[in-house]
């Protein structure tokens, strides 16, 4: 994102906490970032997924804006709040499915009589976001860098500017989340 946009965003920003812009004019701002994370992490769902990147940035924006608070501190926050929102939606699509899955109305069928498969992708979103609860007691910090990487779709680097460390800090720090919560998940799995 250029640096008058991002200029421009955190104006914005400090404009609605002082009741000068709503949140409708900040809208058009970052809407193309907030589709652009969305459809980077839509195209690493796995095939069948029925949430759209785009019904998932609405889903997103209605849902940061009608909780009320739009005190944003900056891009960095507001950003991470969106990142938040799309995992909330994202879990919540897969805890659906997998009720609908396991029960939701239907016949029960014996289960000696089924072919168990690996875990589908909504139960392996389910395990993560576990793991990631878990990581969120322990580090906040690096559970931080799991959502805006993982949820939010954000690179290395663009994870960097908006936390203000050093790329190779959150390198390092991606590389002992993920060996973390592979571990964690792993275990309980």
């Amino acid at each position: 994102m250029p640096d008058e946009i991002t200029s421009d965003i955190t104006q914005m920003l400090q404009a609605m906490k002082s009741g000068g812009q709503t949140a409708e004019d900040l809208l058009p701002l970052v809407y193309s970032e907030l589709r652009r994370l969305a459809a980077s992490h839509m195209a690493q769902a796995a095939p069948g997924q029925t949430l759209q990147a785009t019904a998932l940035v609405h889903e997103a924006w209605l849902r940061m804006v009608g909780a009320g608070d739009r005190t944003w501190e900056n891009r960095v926050h507001f950003f991470s709040a969106a990142a938040k929102a799309m995992r909330h939606i994202l879990i919540g699509n897969a805890r659906r499915k997998s009720r609908l899955k396991h029960g939701g109305g239907q016949l029960r069928v014996d289960i000696d009589e089924l072919n168990l498969a690996a875990a589908t992708p909504d139960d392996k979103i389910l395990l993560m976001d576990e793991a990631l609860e878990r990581l969120e007691t322990e580090d906040p910090e690096k559970a931080r860098i799991v959502i805006l990487k993982f949820f939010g779709g954000l690179t290395n680097q663009e994870v960097a500017r908006i936390l203000g460390v050093s790329e190779r800090t959150i390198e390092r720090q991606w590389a002992f989340a993920k060996a973390w919560l592979f571990e964690n998940i792993r275990s309980r799995a």
